[in-house]
């Protein structure tokens, strides 16, 4: 069943992308042209200006036309370059469909560590069996690199982990963030965005109210002092939903080795804050 569903979910694929590149070919579609920018080649993914980050699958075609051909199962090479110019990964264009048969579709699946700069390229070689230089074929496809990330875990009820529903037992997720110093609140602001429709589906829940803001947040000494908004508490009542909210908040902040307590306040007033 599963290479039923993967064979046909490669020829939807494959159909996709013929039928943009048949735009592309007959003029119909100013979008399709965009997509690609030289005659004899058409860069599908990434897009001009899109933002791309490691590891990262370049799909295309060429026509056959303006020296962009097959040959051995290849249709050139590309490289990723910053905005310096340095070379941050290469790789071969390989032909998916036949390579004998124009059009002729390519992928290529890149790797690179995190570039210093926030833009940079792609540039395209064509395959050249002549070796002539006449023949040499150039295409680039300016890119934006995505901000680097980092892990984090968010922690939430679930009813399927936890049936009893024992208030303060919370399970982790994790989330990914941009790189940040203030990762702390970070994780913070991912937990307030509460379940993804698939963490959902596998019985987590949140507890805490929606449009809750961290007003600040400061760690000294191994605690964690963060303050919410209003909203953090409002309509809330009960042992058992307050607990909740709590454990969530504390073991969210506490996965990080510098805090080993956490004290809650709202509109900076702790003692009647998430109260029962």
């Amino acid at each position: 069943m599963l290479n039923v569903l993967k064979t046909i979910f490669i020829i939807v694929a494959i159909l996709a992308l013929v039928i943009i590149a048949a735009r592309f070919l007959s003029g119909e579609d100013e979008q399709a042209q965009d997509v690609g920018g030289d005659a004899g080649i058409l860069v599908m993914n990434p897009k001009k200006n899109l933002e791309i980050s490691s590891p990262y699958k370049v799909l295309g075609m060429v026509t056959g036309e303006n020296g962009w051909i097959g040959f051995e199962g290849q249709v050139g090479t590309v490289e990723l370059v910053d905005e310096n110019g340095a070379v941050l990964a290469s790789a071969i264009l390989n032909a998916s469909t036949d390579w004998t048969q124009t059009p002729i579709f390519f992928q290529a699946d890149i790797s690179f560590e995190q570039p210093l700069t926030k833009i940079g390229k792609l540039i395209f070689y064509n395959e050249n069996p002549s070796g002539l230089s006449e023949n040499d074929r150039v295409f680039e496809r300016p890119v934006i690199f995505a901000p680097e990330k980092m892990k984090v875990n968010v922690f939430f009820n679930n009813d399927k982990l936890d049936p009893q529903i024992s208030c303060i037992k919370v399970f982790s997720v994790v989330r990914d963030v941009k790189k940040t110093e203030a990762i702390g609140r970070a994780a913070l602001e991912e937990l307030l965005k509460g379940p993804t429709a698939s963490e959902a589906h596998d019985g987590y829940s949140t507890n805490i109210n929606q449009n809750v803001v961290v007003q600040k947040l400061t760690i000294e000494n191994g605690t964690a002092f963060v303050d919410f908004n209003e909203q953090i508490q409002f309509q809330v009542g009960g042992s058992c939903k307050v607990s909740a909210i709590r454990a969530q908040i504390t073991e969210t902040l506490k996965q990080f080795s510098t805090v080993k307590n956490v004290v809650i306040s709202v509109n900076g007033d702790i003692e009647t804050a998430l109260q029962p």
